[in-house]
């Protein structure tokens, strides 16, 4: 049951606050579906004769889903597209209220746990949580229906943009920690069960299942029975093809996939024994990234699947972003977001910092404290040639002490060659900071996103929205948890926290919705899984 609460009311910097929603009740089932008629059973069969003709017409005969107001634009997957950019074009004009909340009686159970407190071996205090793919639960967002899978209840939701109420679930055999992917009027998914789902949009309809590993062994993992062949890699869909890693133990073989996305048809499989696969997968015109948990991004040929190469720099982890075939990753162990030229194999630059937003000429840098704005192009320039110089030294100093009684003109032209890269270092990192355009104060750290001329900051405690011009704050709204996944799609912004809740703001002041999840308890969800083989609708 939805119950309407006072509306959270939105101010300036510093002056917010908000009211709860009490007297929460579980939503109502859904009754069950009518019986279908001959004209139904008709009616389904020529759609699936015509969605097997044209991939192009399958949006507009296969889904009920409304589209987009113009200048609205959608976010069909985890940060928006499958490059992760995290930006939208489409402007975000606030303050923004909160229209509705949803919200789960228990805190999504992530894969793993915070990390140690310092690396001894390294002396490195203050570690990164380099693996936060599953904190919250990111969604999709297309047309009037938003789109996410649970690790608590093993269930694929669509849920009204609108009022935030369920339209339909599907239930998988284990948890789905990644946001689907939504493609041509389809939802595609992957879960700890080690398999893949092509989903119908509109009403959850399974489309098509695939197990990437013909074996299907469980093991114990996170408190449940899963795959040796999980998927953590969520789905990537581009140019008909979806892609899927399978597998999080390199000892027993982790699969890079590619499949029709129409059909489901294999089309290629490439086997590792050496790295995980865990974290958003991301996608080029020629390339896919494969992440790897700790470790730094694999790149692999998308046509063939060969493995192409490692990234290069920083100690990796679960966050990663594309621009061109310029791959950016982290946050490594003490919050770095490293650069790397897939195409010439080369370490470009370092950023200090957890997250980034990258456009043509300027790049947005998310730090624990603060948020700022950098001249790309002239902080890689920059970068790249005190590297070099950098290197150059340290060969000429290793050169210097391998020479076994050098005359004194020898020593002076080295000692020259030193004294003048030293300048040229100094020169350099002088102009790094030059290449800064602005900076202010940000507490909110865990998450980072553009709404046109919008910067959106979500971290402990809430969200804050800053001008991508001059940095201003032009508004902050107070919310529960930890921010760990924020998305902007047709008019509102989607905030999902470590509590398990998922908020939906808008313009306007409006009365709030607030649905309690039913949560269903751990024995009788196992259940229920197991009764129904974790292959159907439910709620």
């Amino acid at each position: 049951m939805v119950t309407a609460a006072s509306p959270i009311r939105l101010a300036a910097p510093n002056r917010y606050a908000r009211d709860h929603a009490t007297g929460l009740r579980p939503v109502a089932p859904t009754p069950p579906p009518a019986e279908k008629t001959m004209s139904h059973r008709v009616t389904e069969r020529i759609l699936r004769t015509l969605s097997s003709l044209t991939l192009v017409a399958t949006p507009l005969l296969a889904t009920c889903l409304r589209p987009s107001p113009v200048g609205a634009e959608d976010w069909p997957t985890y940060q928006h597209d499958n490059a992760r950019s995290a930006i939208s074009d489409e402007d975000l004009a606030g303050p923004l209220h909160e229209v509705w909340v949803r919200r789960s009686r228990h805190r999504p159970r992530s894969a793993w746990d915070e990390p140690a407190i310092w690396d001894g071996w390294a002396k490195i205090s203050g570690l990164k949580n380099r693996q936060v793919f599953d904190k919250a639960f990111q969604v999709a967002a297309v047309g009037d229906a938003v789109f996410f899978g649970s690790s608590l209840d093993d269930k694929v939701y669509c849920v009204d943009a609108k009022t935030g109420k369920t339209r339909w679930t599907y239930f998988t055999e284990g948890p789905v920690r990644l946001a689907p992917s939504i493609a041509n009027g389809r939802v595609y998914v992957g879960s700890d069960d080690g398999c893949i789902y092509c989903l119908d949009a509109a009403s959850g309809r399974l489309i098509w299942k695939q197990r990437p590993v013909d074996r299907d062994r469980r093991v114990p993992g996170n408190g449940r029975m899963i795959s040796v062949w999980a998927i953590r890699t969520g789905v990537v869909v581009i140019d008909g093809m979806a892609y899927c890693c399978a597998g999080v133990i390199p000892s027993e073989t982790v699969y890079v996939c590619s499949f029709d996305a129409q059909t489901g048809s294999p089309h290629w499989k490439t086997a590792m024994r050496d790295y995980p696969a865990e974290g958003y997968l991301l996608a080029s015109a020629t390339r896919l990234y494969v992440t790897t948990g700790r470790n730094r991004p694999l790149v692999f040929d998308r046509a063939t699947g060969k493995r192409l190469t490692q990234a290069v720099g920083g100690t990796g982890g679960t966050y990663a972003l594309l621009t061109g075939d310029t791959l950016l990753f982290g946050p490594n162990k003490t919050g770095a977001v490293e650069a790397f030229d897939a195409a010439k194999k080369d370490h470009l630059a370092s950023f200090a910092g957890d997250h980034m937003i990258v456009t043509r000429n300027i790049s947005y840098l998310q730090t624990d404290k603060e948020l700022s704005a950098l001249d790309r192009n002239a902080y890689v320039s920059a970068f790249v040639a005190r590297h070099q110089a950098t290197e150059a030294r340290q060969e000429l100093v290793k050169q210097f002490k391998k020479l076994k009684n050098p005359s004194r003109e020898r020593t002076e032209a080295i000692k020259t060659r030193l004294g003048q890269l030293s300048q040229q270092i100094r020169r350099q990192t002088e102009a790094l900071g030059h290449c800064l355009q602005w900076k202010v104060p940000c507490s909110r750290s865990l998450a980072l996103i553009q709404c046109g001329h919008t910067l959106v900051a979500g971290g402990k405690g809430g969200v804050a929205a800053f001008d991508t011009d001059r940095g201003r704050r032009v508004w902050q709204a107070d919310l529960p948890g930890n921010i760990y996944g924020l998305a902007w799609a047709n008019g509102r912004l989607y905030v999902s926290s470590d509590t398990g809740a998922i908020h939906c703001l808008a313009a306007g002041k409006l009365a709030v919705s607030s649905i309690r999840s039913r949560g269903l308890d751990r024995a009788n969800h196992l259940g229920r899984a197991s009764a129904r083989g974790g292959n159907g609708r439910g709620r």
